[in-house]
């Protein structure tokens, strides 16, 4: 009987460190301001979401961007199938935050979980960007306008970054959000719809 209760004890014990160590695999971060598609669709803003509702922070793709990284039409899904929504233009009317050319903006990140990190990159889209399509590289400026060393280290819970919104845009565009993770091949992906 003892036996039986100490391998019962045992399996609770290993079934339980499996739980938890799935569930810290799912949390991770994303852009909060300006509001990214995954955050307004956690908050309810936008319907018919997904599974992104439930896991605003869980974008998470191979790092590398742009070189590398999510295929071209899944980039705001991290190339991640489930959270496919995040890549579906919406005819253009996903809720975009105004701004202006040369304006300082605080960028925020909320994050579930602290990884040890290389850096924060945001990008913006050039003018061939074409809001009622999926996202393409060609139609993102390679350089990030905005780029944060943390060279190794790991983030609070929320990181708010200070830049400037580049000059030189029209209409609505997309600032795409990368968090790039040191010790693992991923990064986390991001995009908020801005309207100049």
């Amino acid at each position: 009987m003892r036996k039986k209760i100490a391998g019962s004890v045992i399996g609770l014990g290993a079934l339980s460190a499996v739980v938890l160590s799935t569930g810290s695999a799912s949390s991770h971060g994303y852009v909060s301001t300006p509001p990214s598609r995954a955050a307004l669709c956690a908050a309810g803003t936008v319907t018919n979401c997904g599974d992104i509702q439930y896991e605003p922070q869980s974008v998470e793709g191979p790092k590398g961007f742009p070189t590398a990284g999510p295929a071209d039409g899944s980039i705001c899904s991290g190339g991640i199938a489930r959270f496919a929504q995040l890549d579906d233009p919406r005819n253009g009317a996903w809720p975009a935050t105004k701004v202006t050319g040369g304006q300082k903006y605080t960028f925020t990140w909320k994050l579930t979980a602290q990884h040890s990190t290389t850096d924060f990159s945001y990008y913006i889209t050039n003018n061939t960007y074409n809001p009622n399509k999926p996202l393409t590289r060609s139609e993102i400026n390679p350089t990030p306008f905005l780029k944060v060393a943390y060279n190794g280290a790991q983030p609070p819970t929320t990181v708010t970054q200070q830049g400037t919104i580049p000059t030189g845009h029209t209409g609505k565009q997309l600032i795409v959000g990368v968090w790039t993770i040191a010790d693992t091949g991923n990064a986390f992906y991001s995009c908020a719809d801005v309207q100049f």
